[in-house]
């Protein structure tokens, strides 16, 4: 069993296209005036790293996914978002121990490390 302990932070990333990048603009900035504390990454217009769609992402501590990841799902509308720990093995977080809010999309899986 892998204890929860593990886990120091987790991160959102939430998938737009040009029609829906306005929604996600719109949800960025509500979770950045709610979680002061939360480090929102910019709007990537272009797929990056392991994502196969436009994203940006959401940086939160263990402490504020009671609040703040109930508020993504809840906000989210048509949205896709993928929320995953941050455990220390970065291709286990976004592979096997993901929750998809809406479609699973295919990540490369090639490009992650499996450590920090």
């Amino acid at each position: 069993m892998i204890e929860v302990g593990r886990i120091h932070a987790w991160h959102a990333h939430v998938y737009y296209d040009a029609a829906s990048k306005p929604a996600a603009t719109v949800l960025r900035d509500a979770i950045a005036q709610r979680w002061p504390a939360a480090r929102m990454g910019r709007m990537h217009d272009v797929p990056v790293g392991p994502h196969p769609l436009p994203m940006f992402q959401v940086l939160f501590g263990v402490a504020e996914f009671a609040t703040l990841a109930p508020f993504i799902a809840l906000n989210r509308g048509e949205l896709v978002v993928l929320v995953h720990p941050e455990s220390g093995r970065p291709k286990d977080d976004h592979l096997k121990h993901a929750m998809w809010l809406g479609a699973v999309l295919p990540l490369n899986g090639d490009v992650l490390p499996e450590t920090d």
